[in-house]
């Protein structure tokens, strides 16, 4: 595996999810891979699960792994080719990212998207640069339009909990205080797309996901008719991609219940956290035994190192 930016980088989705169990099962089993070799992880956002998670898991590998947070950390880069630099930004990312990719064996990033242009989100500004400038491997560790690594975990625990060969798989819009990208929703959809699960996906009406994610996918606009039957409830907010970055709703109507929980198949929760209590969720579905949201957090380490293991017996 050269890089890791979106499903399209796995050649079998079942061949990589039985990787994971032997990499769970079994997580310091392939410390040497890392020996002599490094691991530079880039934020350019805040990150609590996806920071230590991704520093763990290259510890299990016997990496060197190095956190720049780069707006707090270092220059202020410039993405645009041809740019005048007379503003506040010091380095141009031909330079930054070819001097980090000098330094590492492979590099991860985390940008999200501004919500301001859509066009400029959906290119992959950021993510594209270093895969075009660095000249190492190149991990999403999410981007303006994807979070592989966060789907991959969601994969993992689903696999683990489902009862029955085909789960139904329900994604649930929520509200949500503020303006959330569609990152997270549209890798969800991408790996669940491809997995063996039987999925639907609701929200009200104007928050349809991009085309190249949803494709034929119809939304059911009555949450309670998609929670019958459910396996798995995955909650999250995102803002609009039709009305680019707005919040249309904020209806407390759309919050995960008890009482919505009970006209599903006993399903399990999951939401990738951090998690707006008694906004997104109550309490008492988050607190419940049904709950999979400490789980699915656990497995983002199981993803990050799964995604390295094979990156680093490429090399």
């Amino acid at each position: 595996m050269n890089q890791f930016l979106n499903i399209k980088d796995i050649s079998s989705l079942p061949d990589l999810l039985e990787e994971a169990k032997e990499v769970k099962a079994n997580p310091f089993g392939w410390k040497s891979l890392g020996k002599n070799k490094s691991i530079c992880l880039l934020f350019l956002n805040p990150s609590l699960r996806t920071r230590l998670s991704s520093q763990r898991a290259a510890q299990n590998l016997g990496l060197d792994a190095v956190v720049l947070d780069v707006d707090a950390g270092s220059w202020k880069l410039e993405f645009a080719d041809g740019a005048v630099m007379n503003g506040d930004s010091a380095e141009h990312i031909r330079e930054a990212a070819a001097v980090i990719g000098a330094y590492f064996d492979v590099v991860a990033i985390r940008a999200f998207a501004e919500l301001k242009d859509r066009d400029e989100d959906y290119s992959e500004k950021i993510l594209s640069a270093f895969v075009n400038y660095c000249g190492v491997p190149v991990i999403n560790m999410e981007s303006s339009t994807g979070h592989p690594l966060q789907a991959l975990a969601d994969l993992i625990t689903i696999e683990e909990h489902k009862k029955v060969a085909k789960p139904k798989v329900v994604l649930t819009w929520a509200p949500h205080p503020r303006a959330i990208p569609q990152a997270v929703a549209n890798s969800f959809v991408e790996w669940m797309t491809v997995a063996d699960v039987e999925l639907t996906i609701t929200h009200p009406k104007g928050y349809e996901l991009a085309p190249q994610y949803l494709g034929d996918f119809k939304p059911e606009y009555d949450q309670q008719k998609a929670f019958e039957d459910a396996d798995f409830i995955y909650a999250k907010n995102w803002s609009s991609y039709t009305e680019y970055g707005k919040v249309l709703s904020n209806d407390p109507k759309w919050m995960i219940t008890v009482e919505k929980m009970k006209f599903t198949n006993k399903a399990k929760f999951m939401h990738c956290l951090p998690v707006r209590r008694n906004q997104v969720v109550e309490d008492a579905v988050l607190d419940s035994s049904d709950s999979l949201v400490i789980e699915e957090a656990a497995n983002r380490i199981v993803s990050m190192q799964t995604v390295l293991k094979k990156m680093l017996e490429s090399m």
